[in-house]
């Protein structure tokens, strides 16, 4: 069977029409992130210039995680 979602940060969501990392991102609250973000999807790091090559599949798990700086 196929499963039509994706985790995004522990938080089932559905797969967008053309499933690429870029559109996924691109329909979250604050949209596509910019500079200081990596994504791992099942674990493992996409770099930022292959999101709008790496297909989505149902039931992988996305991570996104952002930089901060502290002090």
């Amino acid at each position: 069977m196929h499963d039509p979602t994706v985790t995004l940060n522990g938080e089932r969501v559905p797969l967008p029409a053309h499933p690429t990392l870029v559109t996924l991102l691109a329909g979250v609250p604050g949209g596509l992130p910019t500079a200081g973000v990596a994504v791992a999807v099942d674990g493992a790091v996409v770099p930022r210039g292959d999101w709008d090559r790496r297909p989505l599949r149902g039931g992988e798990a996305i991570e996104v995680v952002t930089a901060v700086q502290g002090g």
